[in-house]
Formats: structure tokens, sequence, C-alpha cells
């Protein structure tokens, strides 16, 4: 009896596991912006927003956050490209796989970045921290709140 209750919990935990690493991806769905008014941090459930005021020219400041975005562990690109001004990535969890969605783009002299989750309502703060990771690593480029 435990022996079956064991492979059961077993098989339905890879079927939730293959569920999350191989569900089908629709880059449009994440591929887009909020309309912001000026620099903020705004979290919500499953995700964050970060707004800053660029100190440089807005493709530099694209170029190397893409740079930072693709040293991330697990991060690739979904949709967009630099020269478009908007990008999503994908970074997935290292245990799980989970996918999260950060998508980097400017409007006027701000540059957003808004990271959310794809399964479940809390990422445990893992966007928030990945989104001040890659503020930091920009440094001067954009203005501190």
């Amino acid at each position: 009896m435990i022996g079956r209750i064991f492979v059961i919990l077993a098989a339905m935990t890879l079927g939730v596991w293959l569920y999350v690493r191989f569900a089908p991806q629709r880059p449009a769905q994440w591929h887009k912006l909020p309309n912001v008014s000026g620099p903020s941090d705004t979290p919500a459930i499953g995700s964050f927003l970060a707004v800053r005021r660029m100190t440089a020219p807005a493709a530099d400041v694209r170029t190397a956050l893409d740079k930072i975005a693709m040293a991330t562990p697990r991060t690739r690109v979904v949709a967009g490209q630099l020269a478009d001004g908007m990008v999503t990535y994908q970074t997935r969890s290292r245990l799980w796989g989970f996918p999260d969605y950060t998508t980097i783009g400017t409007q006027g002299d701000l540059l957003i970045i808004h990271g959310r989750l794809r399964f479940g309502r809390s990422d445990l703060g893992v966007n928030k921290a990945r989104i001040f990771a890659w503020l930091d690593a920009l440094g001067p480029l954009t203005e501190p709140l």
C-alpha cells in the first residue's frame, strides 16, 4: 500500500515537473510593458516593476542590461530584440525550472524592467531580487530612486 502511494506521488511530481518544463510558451502574452509616468518600484502579486531615469543613451543602457541579463544563469531571450527597444527574457529556477519573464524597454528617458512569474501566485521575491541585481550591475547608467 505504501509502495503504491509512493509511486502515485512520484508520478504526480514527475507530471508537474514535465508540465512546468515543457508547457507551451506564448511570448506575445509576456512581451509587453505597462505605461509608466516616472521612476518607481511597484510590487504586485507575482510581479515586480522597476522604473529608473537613464543617465546614458537608451541604446547603451539596453545593450548593457542585455549583457547583464544574458550572464544570468538559465536566462534566454524569448521575444524582441535590442534594435526594437524591448526584449523579454525567460529565467528558469534551478530545481523545478519554473519560468519567470522579465521585459526590459525604454520610454523616453525611462528604463522599465518588468518581471513576473508564470505559475503560481508568489515568487518569494525572486523577480524583485533579480531586477535589483541587474540594476546594481548597471551602476551609473541609471539614477537611483
